[in-house]
């Protein structure tokens, strides 16, 4: 003679007398709603239901996390690959100062390449201690991914030289250097 698992639970000291009556008396109530052809709600399928949807959320945030942190690194990887394609390599003897966040920070470069720097032809760009002297519209593309990589970028603006005129009658000395 087979027993119910509620009979082999009871025996064994595992449910007592009242937990099998308890589930008999359930068991019993949902099958007779199930007959008469209400809807019997299973907490057991509801919490499952429950579980499944918070898993489903937690993994959509978790794979929105990866997919941030993935374009992240390619926008990264992006602009090293501007700045090596593009870094003008030549250095000089020029001590060229420019502020960064509060900092002055100081490049050697030729006079030509300072000229260009002051007119905004050239930008310094770079991350902590790598600096960088690229054309102005590769800074450009750097600073639409990512401003924090571009450290100086000078634009020339007609204003200034329209101040200045003002004393361009007066001859400035080659030895003296700002």
């Amino acid at each position: 003679m087979a027993k119910s698992l509620q009979e082999q639970l009871r025996q064994a000291g595992i449910a007592s007398q009242k937990q099998v009556v308890k589930a008999r008396k359930a068991q019993n109530t949902k099958e007779k709603m199930q007959r008469k052809g209400v809807a019997v709600e299973d907490e057991t399928a509801n919490l499952i239901k429950q579980h499944d949807a918070e898993k489903l959320e937690r993994d959509r945030i978790l794979n929105e996390e990866k997919h941030r942190a993935s374009e992240l690194r390619a926008i990264q990887a992006q602009i090293q690959q501007l700045i090596e394609m593009n870094t003008v390599e030549e250095r000089g003897d020029v001590d060229f100062r420019f502020d960064t966040n509060g900092v002055i920070r100081s490049l050697m470069v030729t006079e030509e390449l300072r000229r260009a720097l002051v007119r905004g032809s050239l930008a310094i760009v770079g991350k902590d201690t790598t600096l960088s002297v690229v054309p102005a519209k590769v800074a450009n593309k750097i600073s639409e991914r990512d401003e924090s990589w571009v450290l100086l970028m000078n634009t020339s603006t007609e204003s200034a030289t329209e101040v200045d005129d003002e004393y361009a009658g007066y001859e400035v000395p080659d030895d003296l250097m700002w």
